[in-house]
């Protein structure tokens, strides 16, 4: 019982240090580099044996789901009004490094080439952020042609803005249209999926009758522990997909990749 207590003073004296960080950073732009460092921080709490066994031990209970969807929620908030700093830093060269940044883009390079990403790919990404750094990794890395969804209007004007000044606006593309609306969709060989999407469903179910049958959809998720920094999903309701791939690690957020199932027509 004792370990119960400690995981939900955990929880909850991270959810309080973060909206308390944000709170901070939007009255002092110098305090944004303590919410960052405690952004960075999660990686290491999330992959704590301790903590992961704990949660293993305590992660149905009710209390400690509640409080983990409380610091999600801060985390989430934080970060996407961090990366909104962090883009407009790194226009005007002010932008020092982030340990968050960096991991993820390692991630990204190490996953270019088990997806067979290169440069003839077509590459969607929704939920890209304020802050694309995937998204930039792809084009950067593989030359491969990239649209980046995102349904907050200032992301994307942002994001454009990034891309424009790292000389990489003719690769990536932006905008805040739905998916299926979008006219790249139906081309595309490759889709992530952000962690920090939340209806990931939903989502799903708009591609099901738009993408081609042989796209791989790239679905980062965080379960368990790792649900206090990326929104999680049930890989029991995937039925309309053919699951290729999975890929549990150390890393930010976990990944399925998914393609769609083809269903024979009966005669």
């Amino acid at each position: 019982m004792k370990e119960r207590f400690e995981l939900l003073l955990s929880l909850k004296t991270l959810e309080y240090e973060i909206n308390e960080l944000l709170n901070f950073s939007r009255e002092c732009e110098e305090c944004y580099e303590l919410l960052q460092n405690k952004l960075d921080s999660l990686h290491a709490f999330m992959t704590c044996e301790k903590n992961v066994n704990s949660w293993d031990k305590w992660g149905l209970d009710e209390v400690i789901l509640t409080s983990s969807e409380r610091v999600r929620e801060a985390s989430v908030r934080a970060l996407c009004d961090m990366e909104k700093h962090q883009s407009t830093r790194t226009c005007h060269h002010q932008l020092s490094g982030s340990e968050y940044i960096q991991t993820l883009s390692e991630s990204v390079k190490k996953e270019l080439d088990d997806y067979g990403i290169n440069e003839l790919s077509n590459v969607l990404f929704i939920g890209s952020g304020a802050f694309p750094i995937s998204a930039l990794t792809i084009a950067s890395e593989k030359g491969a042609s990239v649209c980046c969804l995102d349904i907050d209007a200032e992301a994307v004007a942002l994001g454009r803005k990034l891309a424009e000044w790292t000389g990489l606006e003719s690769k990536v593309a932006f905008t805040d249209q739905k998916p299926e609306r979008v006219t790249f969709t139906k081309g595309a060989t490759h889709i992530f999926i952000a962690s920090l999407v939340e209806d990931k469903q939903g989502v799903l179910r708009s591609l099901q009758d738009t993408v081609h049958h042989q796209a791989k959809i790239i679905l980062r998720y965080g379960n368990g522990l790792k649900s206090i920094f990326n929104y999680p999903v049930d890989p029991h309701r995937l039925t309309d997909w053919s699951v290729i791939n999975t890929h549990h690690g150390e890393g930010i957020y976990d990944t399925i990749v998914l393609e769609k199932k083809i269903h024979n027509a009966t005669t």
